[in-house]
């Protein structure tokens, strides 16, 4: 019967890309070919509200997997909230569906949730080439021009988007964001480190791509004093984030609620010893990052939504609380 279901829901999706339009390859209608546009592969139904949608990156040249949460209303067009994992790109245990109440949470909220998986270590960025060890990475091409064509067609959605992402994706977010101008309304950002071009972010983000993934960021944005770096360091830009709705949150990176032995933590978290010290010590980093942005959009007159817990780690427990206050800001923004 799930079977017939997910053939029933592919078929349907296909011919929903076809009736309202949209391509049906990665080719642009305008002819504009520096515009891709990604290629449904197939659906398939998990839950009553849970769905996997496959997606064919014609700049990657692969299928990539978006878990997908489902309004309960689906009689109107609905909003997106694109949902971004940490560094392990929802590839491993530690993503949104697994260590959060995420699908509970949204189950009432007329919204699609697409959560990407892939994309391990890559800043969901555009690789300049293919790295021996993380492959080839075209994620904010995938993110803002192959990918909302597909969810508009194949979930109904009525075109108004936001995006939220955590520790690797909290930094992400708000650089794709400034990178496509109109395509998101609100942008959350929590324990992230928006600045990628001084010795501080560039330390952050090197030890997230060389010294975790193996990888050579070299291949990312070139050498440290390469402009692009500068062109993806969202507090350097953060002027092009004017007129977007902003939640930012960071911990103190001091042990917290969540830190107490015999506390409830999520699956496949880390020994408590490494969440103190290591998780600590990573949060304390990204709360020196989110306290300069604050003060960077005060300059510039930028009103944003910041939350400061005086304890907490870089933990899952913590982004699960701070949903609640993204979607505060986020859920206005949508509706709007």
């Amino acid at each position: 019967m799930m079977r017939l279901v997910t053939a029933l829901l592919t078929t349907a999706a296909m011919v929903f890309v076809a009736l309202s339009g949209a391509p049906s390859s990665g080719a642009d209608p305008t002819g504009d070919t520096s515009v891709r546009i990604g290629t449904l592969d197939h659906v398939e139904q998990i839950g009553p509200q849970r769905w996997d949608v496959f997606v064919y990156s014609p700049s990657m040249d692969e299928v990539v997997k978006l878990q997908v949460l489902r309004p309960p209303d689906t009689s109107v067009r609905q909003p997106t909230l694109y949902l971004l994992n940490g560094a392990g790109a929802g590839e491993d245990g530690a993503n949104w569906i697994r260590q959060t109440d995420v699908e509970e949470f949204f189950a009432d909220k007329n919204v699609n949730v697409v959560i990407p998986v892939g994309g391990y270590a890559s800043y969901y960025t555009d690789w300049r080439r293919d790295d021996p060890v993380l492959g080839r990475n075209k994620w904010q091409t995938f993110l803002t021009e192959e990918v909302p064509p597909v969810v508009d067609s194949v979930l109904g959605t009525n075109g108004v988007n936001a995006i939220g992402g955590l520790s690797m994706s909290g930094s992400a977010v708000l650089d794709l964001a400034i990178q496509a101008p109109g395509l998101y309304r609100g942008v959350a950002s929590l324990s992230g480190c928006a600045m990628t071009s001084d010795p501080v972010g560039q330390f952050f983000l090197r030890a997230v791509v060389e010294d975790r993934a193996r990888g050579d960021t070299l291949n990312m944005w070139g050498p440290p004093d390469d402009p692009e770096w500068i062109e993806h360091d969202a507090y350097v830009n953060a002027d092009r984030l004017r007129g977007l709705d902003l939640f930012i949150s960071s911990s103190s990176g001091l042990p917290g609620p969540y830190e107490v032995p015999g506390v409830p933590r999520p699956p496949s978290s880390p020994p408590l010893p490494d969440q103190i010290v290591i998780g600590g010590l990573i949060e304390a980093a990204t709360n020196y990052c989110t306290h300069r942005l604050q003060e960077r959009l005060d300059r510039l007159g930028i009103p944003a939504t910041f939350e400061f817990r005086p304890a907490g780690t870089h933990s899952w427990s913590y982004w699960q609380d701070a949903l609640r206050g993204a979607w505060q800001v986020l859920g206005r923004s949508l509706s709007r």
